[in-house]
């Protein structure tokens, strides 16, 4: 018992998932996945972290180069 309730209610938002129309932006996602400008920068507060990392020996392989800012 109780759970009629909570079934009917994602019923409802299946359906309207399914059959809502949808306007995707691809131009927006393109560039939130590829990043904007800025990013991928370390701040200068924690430029001495990443020198402190870059000496540790870890790998960073397939990851691109980090810039610094400032």
């Amino acid at each position: 018992m109780g759970r009629g309730r909570a079934k009917a209610k994602q019923t409802k938002v299946a359906r309207d998932l399914k059959y809502r129309q949808i306007d995707t932006n691809f131009e927006s996602l393109e560039r939130e996945l590829r990043g904007g400008e800025g990013q991928g920068e370390i701040p200068d507060a924690y430029a001495d972290l990443a020198d402190t990392y870059d000496e540790s020996g870890d790998s960073d392989e397939g990851y691109p180069p980090m810039r610094r800012s400032g």
